[in-house]
């Protein structure tokens, strides 16, 4: 678990505030007892988990794409090609929505905008190193050349919603 406690409580304002906005169809679904806390969606959300990422044409018309993200700080971050369709669309647009889903067990579902971390010629993110040195032991030093091959992102959130089923199965499971 990378997240400070003021990453937690950030988290947990968000998780809290998105579900006490949220529909009520949706609120009878996910309720306190089918979410997590900041602090259990953390200890869960570890290593790569694949996103469904979804983002929005020039004419408008949405495109949904898998990524690797990764889950730091209570926040996604993912990378792509520099010359992938999604790196021109979120250049453009940058309101993105992503989902994580593990079959019936858990679902994690983000609204946001993003932010470059390592834009090609601009200023990279002050965590930029430490996100790289984290990428770099995941991928691989050599994987890429990661200056000019890849562009990271971070979602910046302003809604997110988590469905646990099963709590305690869940929590157990991240835990073996």
């Amino acid at each position: 678990m990378r997240e400070t406690p003021e990453d937690l409580k950030e988290l947990q304002a968000l998780l809290d505030a998105s579900l006490s906005r949220s529909t009520s169809h949706l609120r009878s679904i996910i309720n306190t007892e089918r979410t997590l806390t900041a602090k259990q969606l953390t200890q869960i959300l570890t290593g790569m988990c694949t996103l469904a990422l979804s983002t929005v044409t020039a004419k408008g018309e949405p495109r949904i794409s898998g990524v690797d993200g990764h889950f730091l700080h209570g926040k996604w971050h993912f990378g792509t090609a520099r010359g992938a369709a999604k790196a021109r669309h979120l250049a453009a647009r940058p309101a993105i929505s992503a989902a994580h889903m593990r079959g019936e067990d858990l679902g994690v579902f983000t609204h946001g905008t993003v932010e470059i971390l390592n834009p090609q010629h601009g200023e990279r993110a002050a965590d930029w190193p430490d996100l790289l040195a984290y990428f770099k032991d995941f991928y691989g030093d050599d994987f890429f050349d990661w200056d000019n091959d890849v562009v990271y992102y971070r979602l910046q959130p302003h809604w997110m919603t988590v469905y646990a089923p099963d709590v305690d199965k869940l929590t157990a499971a991240s835990r073996s």
